[in-house]
């Protein structure tokens, strides 16, 4: 459906209609992946209005599911953390939350743009900082994209192309709470928040970059440029160094010492040691920005198909929901009855600037799929 669309709006070319089938089946999604009503119309419908219609629709459907599954009020809501990168309206994505849960004039309101598909990261890691310095407070974090009308790539250049590919309708809401009496029912606790960019770099700031193509009309798309997988692998490295030492067991350590000594200090030709992270989590949701990100993290981490079944799941099922994506892979690891009470879960995402964030929790309860509550385990 998303190809026959495309190909009745008639400003892509065949041959990139061409270019886009064989993305599409190369990409990992499959057949049910959600796109916005704007762009299943008949004809299709790109406009302001449409955009903002899909914005409402996953926020407030993500944030009605949420207050409905934790018992919470709108108004119990003291801080609220909205992360959407391309589409940004006047009054801000966050200002239409609180006009309509009618959330208290004193609310601390924040919204984050343009920062990529690891935003989610970032929006938990402010969130955690305001808890630290708000009492008794509950934060409301909304992280999601916007995929239509205004963002939908209507030209034809191939690496903007790409992302309308790959990305599809979704977002997530998460609340967190620095309440004491909540500890019994919370279902993880927040361990580290590890950031990095690279955005000083020139090829890591334009490896995804929002821009007009170079055709007469001038259009507005995001591209994605050939060097992201090495740039993302780099990142990568980046993060692991700083979150290693904090979750590693010391025996990967003194592996890790003794190897970059020997890189670095005797001059031995020998391949830089990756530690085993398999020894410090018991899982992984890794951004599922497509599948050659995926074999990249599964070849970088040593992971097996295990580990990395979430990410694809999530792929195959939704697409690339950008910074939510790393929250359905956490929803699918419980549908799953994976999640035990003491794991330690690692969420880690990529995004424009070039950026690595990572998240890392530990599980408070075992999750019982059965009946959607959580099971308190010895």
């Amino acid at each position: 459906m998303f190809l026959e669309r495309t190909a009745i709006m008639g400003c892509i070319t065949q041959e990139n209609l061409d270019f886009q089938r064989k993305v599409v089946y190369k990409s990992g999604l499959g057949e049910k992946t959600y796109a916005p009503l704007s762009m299943l119309r008949m004809p299709p419908d790109p406009c302001f209005a449409e955009s903002r219609e899909e914005a409402e629709e996953v926020m407030f459907g993500a944030i009605d599911e949420l207050l409905e599954k934790t018992g919470l009020k709108a108004k119990d809501i003291g801080i609220l953390v909205v992360n959407c990168s391309v589409f940004n309206p006047v009054p801000s994505l966050s200002c239409i939350i609180v006009n309509y849960y009618k959330l208290d004039h004193n609310i601390l309101s924040y919204n984050l743009g343009g920062m990529g598909c690891s935003a989610g990261v970032v929006a938990i890691d402010l969130a955690k900082h305001l808890l630290q310095v708000h009492p008794n407070s509950y934060a409301l974090v909304v992280t999601m994209e916007n995929v239509s009308s205004l963002n939908w790539y209507s030209g034809n250049d191939r690496s903007m192309l790409v992302s309308n590919c790959l990305f599809r309708f979704g977002g997530a809401a998460i609340i967190l709470s620095n309440h004491s009496s909540d500890h019994h029912r919370a279902k993880y606790q927040l361990i580290h928040n590890v950031r990095t960019n690279s955005a000083a770099n020139d090829k890591s700031y334009s490896c995804i970059q929002q821009k007009e193509d170079e055709s007469e009309q001038r259009v507005l798309g995001i591209s994605l440029s050939k060097d992201l997988m090495s740039i993302a692998s780099e990142t990568l490295k980046n993060n692991i160094i700083k979150l290693g030492p904090l979750v590693l067991p010391m025996s990967e350590k003194l592996k890790f010492l003794a190897n970059f000594v020997g890189r670095k200090i005797f001059k031995m030709e020998i391949k830089p040691y990756v530690p085993d992270f398999k020894l410090a989590f018991e899982h992984f949701c890794i951004h599922a920005g497509g599948r050659a990100v995926q074999d990249e993290m599964e070849k970088n981490l040593g992971l097996n198909e295990w580990y990395m079944e979430p990410s694809r799941m999530t792929l195959y099922r939704f697409g690339n929901t950008s910074s939510s994506s790393i929250w359905y892979e956490l929803a699918y690891s419980e549908a799953k009855g994976r999640i035990k009470k003491g794991d330690r879960v690692w969420q880690i995402a990529f995004g424009s600037g070039f950026k690595c964030n990572s998240s890392v929790w530990r599980a408070l309860k075992t999750i019982d799929p059965t009946n959607g509550e959580e099971e308190s385990m010895d």
